[in-house]
């Protein structure tokens, strides 16, 4: 019993179990949103590719939710007891566990888009994501935390979104074998009763057995091949292109295959231990061309040529948006140097982790070609300040 005292007095008491797995259960009334057949529909119908892909690079480079977040996390101390391993901005967060050769790794993501579209798959993306991302470092993700972010419950078109969020943060926390410890929520987030997309967001801690293997997302440097790992193809559903050049966020997200999404993270967590690889990067919002554009940026200063095999026929005019700027789970990108790329290619075909090396680094530039035809090329510089100066811009900073 959980017994409350006063004076000596019991005033109230509890069984424990009340409290714990036969705690009340809310059962609200839930309803699909009667506009979701209609926002998952996406047809590129009417609309037109852009005529220069390098000035929209540039622009998906400097959105909010892409451009470096260096102006927040500078306006704290980020080196309290002088823990830090890996710096703001380079990847997932690494502190050391002083004593040994452990880190812990950390990493927080979400896409209120890609719930608002599909609310079960956007939580399974979530939670892929976010653990993807402590891979990305190395680390073998051991345990998960949430913020579920949502409108007003008693609507019962908003608890449906919640509860089939909460499903899918589930199933793939299953999947990944990633238990939740514990979280929090946030509701009645309206605006003249406007909901804000439903917007789960995950945290997921991983350990990492020797920090000297610790990876970020930048380049260590020139002549290295670029190799992508994942599936190649992307899509513009919920993606950050399609709501920055078209205004539209339609269509439904490309589904996360849990178990290929395990295959990639066991890839990742050998390929750091194994020192086959010199960097890790997923490829999130923006897609490909923003992945590698973050690779050579902020610690890096080493351009990329990329070039990709035009994956699908498209006679709509979208072939180029969609292999750079087209979004999809399970995709990263990394380096290696010419010792190291057998290795790695040979584990990911014994796991069926799709790998190609996709391009080398160096120079000045970053430049895209498409089954050997150039698409896009940018300046380091103005991919840098673009990157950079976004978040700050619009405040005038």
């Amino acid at each position: 019993l959980l017994r409350i005292c006063d004076r000596g007095e019991v005033v109230a008491e509890i069984p424990n179990r009340q409290l714990a797995d036969r705690a009340p259960l809310y059962d609200r009334p839930v309803a699909r949103p009667s506009e979701l057949d209609e926002i998952q529909q996406l047809s590129l119908f009417g609309l037109s590719a852009p005529a220069e892909l390098g000035n929209t690079w540039l622009d998906l480079l400097s959105t909010p939710v892409v451009a470096s977040k260096r102006w927040v996390y500078r306006q704290y101390d980020h080196m309290v007891r002088t823990n830090t391993v890996v710096l703001p901005g380079l990847g997932a967060g690494v502190i050391r566990i002083k004593g040994t050769d452990r880190a812990l790794v950390f990493s927080v993501d979400g896409n209120g888009r890609h719930c608002y579209l599909d609310p079960a798959e956007g939580g399974r993306l979530a939670v892929a994501e976010a653990a993807r991302n402590v891979a990305c470092a190395g680390a073998t993700p051991i345990g998960a935390t949430n913020c579920l972010n949502f409108g007003n419950p008693e609507r019962p078109e908003i608890m449906w979104q919640f509860v089939q969020a909460v499903d899918g943060i589930a199933e793939a926390c299953r999947a990944l074998e990633i238990p939740i410890t514990g979280g929090n929520v946030s509701l009645y987030n309206e605006t003249d009763g406007q909901a804000i997309y439903p917007t789960p967001v995950l945290g997921v801690v991983g350990v990492l057995d020797d920090v000297n293997n610790v990876l970020t997302r930048v380049f260590p440097g020139p002549d290295r091949e670029i190799v992508l790992l994942g599936h190649p193809p992307g899509a513009l559903a919920g993606s950050e292109y399609l709501k920055m050049v078209h205004g539209l966020v339609r269509g439904r997200p490309a589904p996360v295959d849990l178990d290929r999404e395990r295959a990639l993270q066991t890839l990742l967590v050998e390929a750091a231990a194994g020192q086959w690889i010199g960097s890790a990067h997923d490829c999130a919002e923006g897609g490909l061309a923003v992945a590698v554009a973050e690779c050579c940026v902020e610690g890096s200063a080493v351009g990329a040529r990329i070039d990709v095999p035009e994956m699908m026929e498209s006679d709509d005019g979208f072939g180029a948006v969609r292999a750079f700027f087209g979004e999809a789970p399970s995709r990263v990108v990394v380096s290696v140097t010419s010792g190291t790329r057998d290795s790695l290619l040979g584990r990911a075909r014994d796991l069926s982790v799709p790998a190609s090396v996709i391009g080398r680094t160096g120079g000045e530039t970053i430049s895209l070609a498409l089954s050997g035809e150039p698409v896009a090329e940018i300046g380091l510089d103005d991919a840098e300040q673009a990157w950079g100066q976004g978040l700050t811009r619009p405040f005038g900073k």
